[in-house]
């Protein structure tokens, strides 16, 4: 696999949804054409993450049903959406075997082996915190769920479900939670201080290494041993083992590819035990609510944190990014498509759809294609899936004041690779923004030449400067908002 590779999510059931409607009759993952695939290697795509294939819990699906609260989230996405189009959630599940509605096994070893044929590997999801309440091992092996007393049940019935075991018994199993939001009421909590449910978990995505090429590790936080400790103080049936689940897991499978879902500032430590990727929120969040400076700020860490980092603009938890950025969602995407690290990219988003689709839901509403968006996004997948911006160099540029305060809105930077150059402006702000970037020991890697050519591969413009006043200076450059310059440097 290349570095800085190319993701994209795909929302599996509604897009299986969508192409059984387009094409007359029901499809499953073996069904899909080729087109399909082929599309997406032509843009660049290197990891094709299937999202939500596993089987739903039937269980959850009842309370997804029943539960008013989510039914804004469905009227928003979907107004004419009925019962048939809740499908439950894609991360409560009753096992790691495909949903009948999504195929088959020889269905998904079908797609690994058309993706590899066009240079493509196969992402799937690993939900390592919980499991559906009527996954087998509740009944079978109910000691792997953290179990309360009567009293804590008592004190908060909500956050546990009596469940009838195997054995006869009657077990109060927990619901999975974030420790900062209320518990999941159709999830199991699985017990990471019990070596069982570490080996069993493990075991699962040994598993799932020998169908896929890697997984999307769900809130990968949540199995931390500091973290799971704190949020099940009082719970638990052991002390939690020293050597963390992670590195057990990442022992287990060496060559497999895993990408967590992480927040809280934990990424650094998720990569160093042993992730190849971790979700970079907090770029996101700089580049929804900072400045410019705060984005700079943030691409100054070090390289080899970079180069794990997963930059996304949307993905299936967040709002769609033309609604978030609105006129800056060229500028943003081209953040992400051009800095190191793993470029993440969500089914709808080159096409510009604004509806955020929730994990329940089967079926999306029609929406009409942005072509513009669409027409940007051709040309920056096929501008960054140059090598240059994948074995060279990578460095911040400085930017100084070409007569105003305005460069402060401006996120320069280059890429290097044997003499090849491509330097990338952006503006984050919400003026037009000029300054001067400081390109002379950038150009001293090339031929000298009195003149400088440098061709905007976005925008399909031409501009040429003199060497001496780039030495003197730098390149002056000015941006509308939300604007960005990809340029192709030459003598």
């Amino acid at each position: 696999m290349r570095p800085h590779p190319h993701l994209y999510e795909i929302n599996t059931w509604p897009w299986l949804d969508d192409l059984s409607r387009r094409s007359g009759r029901p499809l499953t993952l073996g069904g899909v054409p080729d087109r399909e695939w082929d599309a997406l290697r032509d843009r660049g795509i290197d990891l094709v993450y299937l999202m939500g294939i596993w089987e739903r819990s039937p269980f959850g699906r009842q309370i997804a049903l029943n539960n008013p609260p989510l039914f804004n989230a469905f009227d928003d996405a979907l107004p004419d959406w009925t019962a048939n189009d809740v499908a439950g959630s894609a991360y409560c599940i009753s096992g790691y075997q495909p949903d009948p509605r999504v195929g088959t096994w020889d269905d998904l070893v079908a797609v690994r082996r058309k993706l590899h044929a066009r240079g493509m590997k196969l992402i799937v999801d690993f939900i390592p915190n919980h499991t559906g309440f009527d996954h087998p091992w509740l009944r079978s092996d109910p000691d792997r769920y953290v179990e309360a007393s009567l009293a804590a049940f008592r004190s908060n019935p909500n956050a546990f479900r009596a469940i009838e075991v195997a054995s006869g018994d009657v077990r109060l199993i927990a619901c999975g939670r974030d420790p900062f939001f209320a518990p999941w009421n159709d999830v199991a909590q699985l017990d990471y201080s019990n070596p069982e449910t570490r080996a069993a978990m493990v075991d699962e995505l040994q598993q799932l290494s020998r169908l896929a090429d890697g997984a999307r590790c769900d809130m990968a936080m949540l199995v931390l041993s500091d973290v799971f400790g704190e949020t099940w103080k009082g719970h638990l049936r052991a002390p939690l083992p020293e050597t963390e689940f992670w590195v057990e897991a990442r022992s287990a499978v060496p060559a497999f590819i895993l990408l967590a879902e992480v927040y809280w500032d934990l990424e650094w430590r998720l990569q160093r035990l042993g992730f190849d990727f971790t979700y970079d929120k907090r770029l996101y969040d700089r580049l929804v609510h900072s400045r410019a400076t705060d984005v700079r700020g943030h691409l100054m860490a070090q390289s080899d944190y970079q180069r794990r980092s997963a930059r996304f603009i949307e993905n299936h938890d967040e709002a769609r990014s033309v609604v978030v950025f609105r006129d800056r969602v060229r500028a943003a995407a081209t953040i992400i498509s051009a800095v190191p690290g793993l470029r993440f990219f969500y089914q709808g988003q080159i096409e510009g759809r604004t509806d955020r689709l929730p994990v329940h839901l089967g079926r999306w509403r029609h929406q009409p294609i942005d072509e513009s968006l669409r027409r940007f996004y051709d040309r920056l997948l096929a501008v960054v899936n140059d090598e240059v911006f994948h074995d060279g160099e990578w460095q911040l540029l400085s930017v100084r004041s070409a007569g105003d305060d305005s460069d402060a809105d401006l996120v320069a930077w280059r890429w290097l690779l044997r003499g090849a150059l491509r330097v990338v402006v952006v503006n984050l702000g919400g003026r037009t923004a000029q300054g001067l970037v400081q390109l002379s020991a950038e150009l001293d890697a090339m031929a000298r030449s009195e003149i400088v050519v440098f061709d905007d591969q976005l925008n399909q413009k031409e501009y040429s400067w003199s060497r001496a006043a780039i030495d003197e200076h730098g390149l002056y450059v000015r941006l509308e908002k939300g604007s960005a310059h990809v340029f192709r440097v030459t003598s």
